[in-house]
This record gives structure tokens, sequence and C-alpha cells, in this order.
């Protein structure tokens, strides 16, 4: 294992145990294996912290003239990404996961880095508060930290600390509406401005069928409605998806699990590092592989708000770390929140970690084994039509989780998440709905139905589950009257059971 970067005094070695843990973690989500993240997080967290100094020293000779600047964490986090792009010019991009080599060359990546006025809402908002608030806000929302603990780490009072998180939750959706509307956009965005503004807003507002429509094709309203929207709990994954970039959902629901782990093991104080953070490499197979897919997970936070008034769980974006993928006949896209699944051992093998064929990338690193990791393993799969002398692959035993995210008068969003005993390099998923509910768009899987009987089947990039372990994919539909659960759940000719 490489050497850890020295803390120079007592000021670092406070940054370094409050933050390493959190650098290493995200940079374990950008490799191939334990021993690179390892590398990658000690050279970021180098010259991440050398940035840190830098823009502190600069607004000290400003003489109280504030400077845009992100809080400690979410500035190591940019530069591990920063990092992992130079790797990726150098050469080194073998190193690290394929999904984000893709992302490090598509215009998703360029967003982060090009014109001010063209970066994320959630990343222009965070940068334009004062740096006391926006440490505060990504404490308690992203890193999940209980308030007693950011309130010790910030200097605050603990009394006080949850109405100033209220405070700065608004501060940071004011800030997020002014970046929105200082952005350059076309005449139809600019006409649904003042509307998504009064609309998310309400905790009771229903959205007027035409903006939701907008929402569902638009990236740039897209991220600014989950950025404005502060009921319904998102606002954790447009901060992290917005600042990060690229596997930032899978980094909260990281960091959620990591914090479970220390409460549960009576350790709420995560300045020291957790000895299994980071241990083995928890790999995260996602969904999306094309460029394009990438930019649909910014609907994905539209759509899941959709409509701002309506029933059924409002936090179905919040945990995703997946991209999704549009049925290539249907538009519109949304993203589903993985169900847990059972806990990773750790490291999954070539099989499991290995979503698309890239050109040079290199077999995966295979260290002693450890204890499992305490973070989550997310999994998704997709599905395309199966071809001609397909067959099914038989399941010793399957259990289905179904989950209807979220609901509106005559739409509803769901995920479904099989759990198989055996592992799979291709799979079918059916169902029968039980009142006439009918498929829009289904994404992490390619849709047929006939009648009420609904089947999807495995991608490529995805075919492959490891045994006792899950895959999931989530669609949009249409409803009357009722929309009661489907039933009759089959995984490869085999029944499963349900719950």
């Amino acid at each position: 294992m490489p050497d850890l970067p020295t803390p120079q005094d007592d000021t670092e070695a406070a940054l370094f145990s409050e933050c390493w843990d959190a650098v290493l973690s995200y940079a374990d989500l950008c490799t191939s294996g334990s021993l690179t993240a390892h590398q990658l997080a000690t050279e970021a967290f180098t010259l991440g912290m050398r940035e840190v100094r830098a823009a502190a020293s600069t607004h000290v000779r400003g003489a109280g003239r504030r400077t845009a600047r992100l809080p400690t964490i979410p500035a190591l986090l940019t530069a591990v990404r920063n990092t992992a792009a130079d790797w990726e010019a150098d050469g080194q991009g073998h190193r690290l996961d394929p999904d984000l080599r893709l992302w490090l060359n598509s215009e998703n990546a360029a967003r982060f880095s090009g014109p001010p006025l063209r970066r994320p809402v959630a990343l222009r908002g965070l940068r334009d508060m004062q740096e006391a608030d926006a440490a505060l806000l990504w404490l308690a929302e992203v890193e999940a930290l209980p308030l007693p603990t950011v309130a010790r780490r910030l200097g605050l009072d603990p009394a006080t600390v949850a109405d100033e998180l209220d405070q700065v939750r608004t501060l940071f959706r004011d800030r997020c509406h002014r970046a929105h509307l200082d952005s350059p956009m076309d005449a139809q965005c600019r006409s649904y401005a003042r509307l998504l503004d009064a609309v998310t807003r309400s905790t009771v507002a229903e959205a007027p069928g035409d903006l939701s429509r907008h929402l569902a094709t638009c990236v740039q309203c897209a991220e600014a409605a989950a950025c404005l929207r502060l009921h319904g709990g998102g606002l954790p994954a447009a901060l992290a998806g917005g600042v990060i970039g690229w596997g930032g959902l899978a980094y909260l629901e990281r960091r959620r699990r990591a914090t479970e782990v220390r409460l549960g093991a009576g350790r709420p104080d995560p300045g020291a590092a957790d000895p299994e953070e980071g241990a083995g490499r928890t790999r995260v197979l996602r969904g999306g592989l094309l460029a394009t897919a990438v930019l649909l997970s910014a609907l994905a936070l539209g759509v899941s708000m959709m409509p701002f008034g309506g029933s059924g769980d409002d936090t179905a974006a919040a945990h995703d770390d997946r991209q999704p993928v549009a049925d290539p006949g249907v538009s519109g896209a949304a993203a589903a929140r993985p169900a847990a699944t059972d806990p990773p051992s750790d490291r999954p093998s070539a099989t499991d970690t290995e979503a698309t064929p890239t050109k040079g990338t290199p077999t995966k690193e295979t260290p002693a084994r450890k204890k499992p990791d305490p973070e989550p393993q997310g999994t998704s799969s997709a599905t395309r039509t199966a071809g001609p002398g397909r067959t099914a692959e038989p399941a010793a035993g399957c259990r289905v989780a179904y989950n209807l995210d979220s609901q509106w008068p005559d739409g509803f969003q769901a995920t479904v998440t099989v759990t198989t005993e055996q592992a799979l390099s291709g799979w079918q998923v059916s169902w029968t709905f039980r009142d006439g509910q009918q498929i829009g768009q289904m994404w992490d899987a390619t849709v047929q139905q006939n009648g009420s009987r609904v089947t999807a089947t495995a991608a490529d990039y995805n075919k492959t589950v490891a045994a006792h372990s899950s895959l999931s994919f989530g669609f949009l539909g249409s409803w009357r009257g009722q929309n009661r659960a489907p039933h009759g759940f089959v995984l490869n000719g085999a029944a499963c059971t349900t719950g």
C-alpha cells in the first residue's frame, strides 16, 4: 500500500482525519482496484490540500472580500475527479473505472470546467455561498453526519444548528434560482422559469402537465428543479450529482451507509478514519455506458420529482448510483432508487465488474481478502430484447422487491429489484399487471409488453449478475382507477417470491 499523505501541522492533521475517508471512498469508485484507489486518493489529497491552502491564503489577502470557493470535502473530491482526468490524459486511463473513462471524454465532464454560466446549477449555487454555510449544508446533506457532529466540527451551537441548517437550505435554493436565471437558455426554458420557481416553493402544488413534460426532456431545467425543491428529500442527490459529477449518487449512498455503520458501532464521530472504509473494492455496476446516457442522469432528477404535489415516495432519486438508459423508441428519462443488496464480498469477480468491454482495460487487481466493506454495492441491470436462439437460464432461487417510487394522477414511477441465488450470464424478468397499467419508458432495461404481461431482458453491458446479488431496473408507467402492485414475477422461467 502506498504511503499516506503526511499532515504538516495540527490543523492539517485535523483536516486529514476528517476528510481522508471521504477522499478514499470516492477514489475507490473511480478506479479499477483497491491499490489504485489508494494511489489516486493520495495524489488527489496532496493536490487538493495545496489548492485549499492557496484558496484560504487568497481569501485572507482579500481582507474580507468574499471569493467563490468550495468547502474542503467537495474541493478534495473535485481534486480526485481532476486527478483522474489527468491520468486519462497522460495515458493512465486503464487504471480507472471504464464508465468514468467514458464520462471523462464526454461533454458532461466538460461542463464542470467549461464556461461558468454553463456549469451545473448546484455547483454554482454552492460556490456562491459563504464557505461556512456551504460546509454546513454539505456535511449534513451529503456526508450525512449527525447534526451534533456537524456542530462540533464547525464550532456551532448544537442547540441552534438545526435552525441554521434550515436557513442555509433556503439560501442555497436562492443561489441556485439566481444561477438558473443567469444561465443561457432558450425562450421555452425562460418561459417556464417563473412557474418552476413557484411550484418548487410549494409542498402541495402540482406541476402542470406541460411543465412536467418539459422537465422530462430538458436537462438544464431538470437540474434546476432538483436544486430548487427543498422538500421531498431530493436535495442530497442534487448536491452530490451537481458538485461531484460522475459517481456522485453512488458516493452519496456510500457516505450514508458509512455513517450508519459508525453509529451502529457506537462511533458517532467520524473524525477518526473508519478502518473498514474503503477496504476491498465495492464495485458499482452502472448502467448508462453511453455518453448520451450520462446526460439523462440530470433528467432523472427532474422526473423523480413529478408531480410536485403527488403522493408516493419523493426520495426516489436520492440514492441512485446508476445512469438511466432510455429505450430507443421512447423519449424522456427517470432515475430509480436501487434497493439495498446483500453485503458484498471484498471484490466481485471479473465477470461481475466488467460491464462493457473497453479496449485496453486491464485485469482487475485481486488483493488479499478483507472484512466486508460497510458501504453498499450498488447494482443495476438493463435489458434488450432477446434475439433468436437465446435460451432462458434457469434460476435456482429469486426474490423480487417491487417499489412504487412515486405516483401522480395518471402516471407513476417504479423500481423492480431481483435478488438471485444463482450467478447469471443473462436474464429475463416478467410479471403481470393487475390493473392494466402500461409502461411508457424503461431504463436499465428494454421492455416488451403484451396486454398486462411485461418482459424485460438483459443487455450486453449488465447481463452478468453474481450469485447472491441483485439486479435492478426502473420505469415510468400510466394507470387508471387502481395502481396495485403486479404479480407473477418470473426470472428466466422460474417463479420468484415477492416481498
